[in-house]
C-alpha cells in the first residue's frame, strides 16, 4: 500500500497537495493529519465527500511499501510503517536538510506545493471537476497571499489561471480564505493585538506578539496570518501560553529574516518564510526574553544600502545661491545635493525646488530657503527595507549616507528601482565570476586579483566596465583589460609597478594610465599566459562624469562614483560593470538595464539628449548594430533626425575616427548601409551613397583581393574601404570630404589621384602593348591600383591591372648605365630615355637579350 502524507496543522496547500499527489498516483491513500486548520476542516466538510480522503486510524493493518510526503521535508510516522520505507518529497521549500539514503525528493522553490503538482496534472490532461479545481486553488491562494508574497512566482499565477479554466470557483475560495475566527480564535486575537510590541533590528521592524489562553482546539496560524495582514512587519512572532507550555508561530514578510532558525533554536522546525515550535517546560517570560536576545542574529540583509549607494557623493552649502546649483545640476546631470552645513546633512535641494525658484527669478536665492529641511540618512550597512520607509515617511528621493561622521555616499529611488530588477545575487555572481575565468587566462585573471587587492587596501573600489563587460556577457573574446577606478587610477598604477613591477604611463589630465608589462610582472604573479593570449598593458581610469557646455562639444571631466561614470556612457549595453575588489569579486552592476537590452538585442541611448550632446554616437550606434546583430529601439531611432544637423558641427577628425572604427569592421559595409539608411552618409557629403556596387565591391576585398598580389597588409583594409567609398566622387566633392573628415598626409594625396587613375584607366582599356599599360600605370600607388582592379569588373581590364602588378613593373633591362659609358656613350639625360626605351622594348617582346638591347641602343643613337 501507498500512502500520501503531510504535516501536522495543515493548511490548504498542505491539504490540496494531498488532493494533487492522489490525482497523480491514484493507488496511494491520502491521510488527514490529526490537526487541521479551521478554515480547512469546514472546507472538507462541506466538500470533501468526494476527495477520497483518509484518517491514519481508518486504514487496513497493510504494509505501507512507499510515502509521498507533501509540502514538509519532515516525517509523521503511522502504523505500518517501517525504518526503511521509501519516502518520496514533493515540497516548495528548500531542502532543509540531507534526506536518508532511502529518500527521493522532487524539490522546487516557489510559491505553494500545490503548484508543482497542477502543473504535471495539466501537462498530463487529467480532468478535474470543480470541487477539487477549487480546493487546488485555494492551495495556491493561501500560501502565495492570494498571490502578493514575495516568494509568488509566473509558475504559481499560470497554475491558478489553469485551475480557473478547469471550474475553480474563486467566491468560494475567498469564502474560506477569510473565514470568520472561532469565538476564543476571536478573544485571543484581541489580547495578542494589546500586547504586540514592535522592535526595530538591522533596519527592521519586527513584531512580537504574547498571550495566554487556559484551552484552545483552534490553529494559532490563522492569528498569525491576520495579524500580519494589520500589522505588515517584517517579521511576526506569536508566543501564546497554553497550559504547560508556550506554541511558537513565526512569520517572515522578507529574505532578510529567516523564520526557521528561531524555530529550530527552540526544539520546532519550519522554513524560512514560516515556521512554529512547541515549547515545553517554559514560562512564557523566559521564552520572550530569549526570543528578544535572538533577533539581532536572526536578521542578516540580503541588500545593504551598501550595495547599491553612489560613492563620491557631492554636497551644496547652504549659502550657495540657486543660480549656482541650477549650473552644477546641469552640467552634471545630478538631480538633487544633499545640503550640509559643518560636516552635517541640514536639507535636500532637489530638481523640482531649483526650478520653481527659478520660474519666479529667485536666483540669487541660497538653497537653504528653497530646501527640504530635515537630517535624513542611513548607514552602509541599514537594510534597504529601512532606506524605502525613510523615503516613503520623509518624501526624499535622494538619501545621503553616513558612516561614522562622513557623507560616504547617496542612495536614490532610481537605485530602488534598478534593485526591483537585479537576479538572485549569488548564482548571478558564481556565473560572472565563471565567465571570466572561461574569457581570460588564469595568469591574467591572477594579475586583475592583484590589481584588485591593492585596491581594497587604498580604499577603492575596483570595475571592469563597458564593452569588456558586453562581450564576457555575449561570449566574444576578451582582447584589451581596462579598469576603472573609483579613486586615484593613477596612484593605484604606480603603487602595482612598485610592488610588481613595469611602467607606468600617467595622463593626469584625464585621471588615466596605462601600466606597461614586463617579464617581471608576471614573474610576481602567476607566470606569464600563452603568447596568443597575452596582454602588453592594462589600462586604469579613474571613474568620471561629463557634461557639455553646448550640442556636440568636446564633454568636460570631473571625478566622480561608477554609477555616474556609466551613466555618461553611450549606450545602456556599454553601461554594465563588474566588481573586482574583494570580497565583492563577479558582482554585476547594471543601474541602467543593460543586461535586459543585450537579452533583448537592443541597442537604447540613456536619455533624449543623447545623440544631441554627441552627434558621433549615431555612427557609434550603427557600428554596434551590425557587429552585435542588434537594433535601435524606435526612440532612439527617432532621436537621431533631431540630431542629424549637428553633426555638421563635429570636428573631421572624430567624424572620420568612428568611420575609421567601422571601416575596421569585418562586414562594415553593413553598418555604412545602415547610416545612409539613416540618412547619415548624405550629413556628410550628398555625394556619399552606399549601395549595391559598394556592398559587392567590399566583398570582393575580402574574397577575390590576394593581399600577397597586391603587396597589402590586412590592417591595411580600411584604406581600401574607405578609397571605394569615395571612388566615384568627381574631383571637387572627393576634395570636399577630404578636408570635411580632415585627412591628411599620403592618406589624402593617395586618395586625391583617384580621378586621374580613372582617367588613365580609360588608357589602359584601349592599351594593346605592354608598355603602354606601364605608362598608364607605373606612377600610382600600388594599394590605389588594388582599388582600381576591384572597382572595375571587367575581365581584360582587370587582367591588364595584375599583369602589370605580377610582371610589367619589375620588368627592367639588361643594359645599365655603366654599359651604356662603356659603348662610348656620355652620362646625362640620354641615359634616361635610353633606358626606358630599353624597358618598353623589353616589355613589348622586341629585344630579349643583352645583345639585342645594344644593338637596339646603336639603332636609336644612329636615328638621332
Amino acid at each position: 500500500m501507498e500512502v500520501i502524507l503531510t504535516h501536522e496543522n495543515a493548511d490548504f496547500d498542505a491539504i490540496a497537495s494531498l488532493l494533487g499527489a492522489h490525482k497523480l498516483f491514484p493507488e496511494a491513500v491520502p491521510i488527514l493529519p490529526r490537526r487541521v486548520n479551521r478554515n480547512c476542516r469546514s472546507f472538507i466538510a462541506l466538500y470533501g465527500v468526494g476527495l477520497s480522503f483518509h484518517q491514519a486510524d481508518e486504514l487496513p493493518r497493510r504494509r505501507i511499501r512507499r510515502v509521498i510526503l507533501v509540502d514538509t521535508q519532515s516525517l509523521t510516522t503511522i502504523k505500518g510503517m517501517k525504518r526503511d520505507t521509501p519516502v518520496h518529497v514533493i515540497d516548495h521549500h528548500e531542502m532543509s536538510q540531507d534526506l536518508p539514503p532511502h529518500w527521493t525528493a522532487a524539490i522546487e522553490v516557489m510559491g505553494a506545493t500545490t503548484t508543482l503538482l497542477v502543473e504535471e496534472i495539466s501537462r498530463r490532461a487529467i480532468s478535474l471537476n470543480h470541487i477539487e479545481a477549487t480546493l487546488l486553488l485555494l492551495g495556491i491562494h493561501e500560501d502565495t497571499g492570494s498571490l502578493s508574497y514575495a516568494n509568488t512566482t509566473p509558475r504559481d499565477l499560470r497554475a491558478a489561471a489553469w485551475l480557473m479554466e478547469q471550474g475553480a470557483d474563486l467566491d468560494v475560495a475567498n469564502d474560506f480564505l477569510h473565514h470568520p475566527l472561532a469565538p476564543a480564535q476571536r478573544e485571543l486575537y484581541e489580547r495578542l493585538l494589546d500586547d504586540t510590541v514592535i522592535h526595530e533590528v538591522g533596519g527592521h521592524n519586527i513584531a512580537i506578539a504574547t498571550g495566554r489562553v487556559e484551552n484552545l482546539d483552534e490553529e494559532i496560524s490563522t492569528l498569525a496570518h491576520k495579524l500580519r495582514e494589520l500589522l505588515d512587519p517584517s517579521a511576526l512572532f506569536v508566543l501564546v501560553a497554553l497550559n504547560d507550555h508556550v506554541q511558537l508561530v513565526a512569520r517572515s514578510n522578507t529574505d532578510d529574516i529567516d523564520v526557521s532558525t528561531v524555530a529550530t533554536h527552540f526544539g520546532g522546525g519550519g522554513h524560512t518564510r514560516a515556521a512554529a515550535a512547541l515549547i515545553r517546560d517554559r514560562a512564557l517570560a523566559s521564552v520572550h526574553k530569549e526570543l528578544i536576545g535572538l533577533l539581532p542574529s536572526t536578521v542578516h540583509p540580503a541588500v545593504t544600502v551598501a550595495q547599491i549607494m553612489s560613492r563620491g557623493v557631492q554636497v551644496v552649502a547652504p549659502n550657495t545661491s540657486v543660480a549656482e546649483a541650477n549650473d552644477r545640476m546641469r552640467r552634471t546631470g545630478h538631480e538633487g545635493y544633499p545640503v550640509v552645513e559643518r560636516d552635517k546633512v541640514i536639507g535636500l535641494l532637489s530638481r523640482r525646488a531649483v526650478d520653481h525658484a527659478l520660474r519666479f527669478g529667485m536666483v540669487a536665492l541660497p538653497v537653504r530657503q528653497v530646501m527640504q529641511p530635515g537630517s535624513i540618512t542611513v548607514a552602509p550597512e541599514d537594510s534597504v527595507e529601512k532606506l524605502q520607509r525613510l523615503m516613503m515617511d520623509s518624501g526624499w528621493g535622494q538619501v545621503p549616507v553616513v558612516q561614522g561622521s562622513e557623507i560616504v555616499g547617496v542612495v536614490t529611488r532610481t537605485d530602488l528601482i534598478t534593485l526591483w530588477g537585479t537576479p538572485a545575487a549569488k548564482p548571478q555572481r558564481e556565473r560572472i565570476q565563471s565567465l571570466i575565468t572561461a574569457a581570460l587566462p588564469a595568469q591574467t585573471v591572477a594579475l586583475v586579483q592583484q590589481a584588485a587587492e591593492a585596491a581594497k587596501e587604498m580604499g577603492y573600489s575596483l570595475y571592469f566596465v563597458g564593452g569588456l563587460v558586453r562581450d564576457l556577457l555575449l561570449g566574444a573574446a576578451i582582447v584589451d583589460v581596462d579598469l576603472v577606478v573609483e579613486g586615484d587610477a593613477i596612484e593605484l598604477a604606480r603603487r602595482l609597478s612598485r610592488r610588481l613591477g613595469g611602467r607606468v604611463v600617467p595622463h593626469i589630465r584625464f585621471g588615466t594610465a596605462k601600466w606597461l608589462l614586463d617579464p617581471e610582472v608576471w614573474q610576481k604573479t602567476a607566470g606569464p599566459p600563452p603568447p596568443e593570449r597575452s596582454i602588453s598593458a592594462i589600462d586604469f581610469a579613474t571613474a568620471r562624469t561629463e557634461f557639455y557646455t553646448y550640442p556636440s562639444a568636446l564633454p568636460e571631466v570631473e571625478r566622480s562614483a561608477i554609477k555616474q561614470d556609466l551613466h555618461r556612457r553611450d549606450f545602456t549595453v556599454n553601461t554594465l560593470a563588474i566588481r573586482l575588489d574583494p570580497p565583492h569579486w563577479g558582482k554585476l552592476l547594471d543601474f541602467y538595464g543593460g543586461q535586459k537590452d543585450l537579452e533583448e538585442k537592443v541597442i537604447r541611448v540613456l536619455h533624449n539628449l543623447s545623440f544631441i550632446d554627441d552627434p558621433t554616437r549615431i555612427l557609434r550606434a550603427a557600428r554596434l548594430e551590425t557587429r552585435l546583430g542588434f537594433r535601435l529601439d524606435p526612440r532612439s531611432e527617432g532621436l537621431i533626425a533631431n540630431a542629424l544637423p549637428l553633426l555638421n558641427r563635429v570636428s573631421g577628425s572624430r567624424i572620420r575616427h568612428e568611420l575609421e572604427q567601422i571601416l575596421a569592421e569585418q562586414e562594415p559595409e553593413r553598418a555604412l548601409c545602415r547610416l545612409a539608411e539613416l540618412e547619415v552618409v548624405k550629413q556628410i557629403h550628398t555625394d556619399l551613397r552606399c549601395d549595391r556596387w559598394l556592398v559587392t565591391r567590399y566583398r570582393a576585398v575580402r574574397e577575390e583581393l590576394d593581399c600577397e598580389t597586391w603587396e597589402l597588409e590586412p590592417e591595411g583594409r580600411p584604406f581600401t574601404y574607405l578609397a571605394l567609398l569615395l571612388y566615384r566622387l568627381r574631383p571637387a566633392p572627393l576634395q570636399a570630404v577630404l578636408e570635411r573628415l580632415q585627412i591628411h598626409g599620403t592618406e589624402a594625396q593617395d586618395l586625391e589621384r583617384m580621378p586621374d587613375l580613372q582617367q588613365s584607366q580609360r588608357q589602359v582599356a584601349l592599351a594593346r602593348r605592354p608598355s603602354s599599360i606601364y605608362h598608364a600605370l607605373h606612377h600610382y600607388p600600388t594599394r590605389l591600383l588594388a582599388v582600381a582592379w576591384i572597382a572595375d569588373d571587367r575581365k581584360r581590364l582587370r587582367a591588364k591591372y595584375r599583369a602589370f602588378q605580377t610582371h610589367y613593373r619589375h620588368v627592367r633591362p639588361i643594359l645599365t648605365g655603366n654599359d651604356l659609358k662603356e659603348m662610348g656613350l656620355k652620362p646625362g639625360p640620354l641615359f634616361g630615355r635610353l633606358l626606358r626605351a630599353l624597358r618598353d622594348a623589353r616589355l613589348d617582346g622586341r629585344v630579349t637579350t643583352r645583345e639585342e638591347e645594344k644593338a637596339l641602343v646603336r639603332q636609336l643613337i644612329e636615328k638621332g
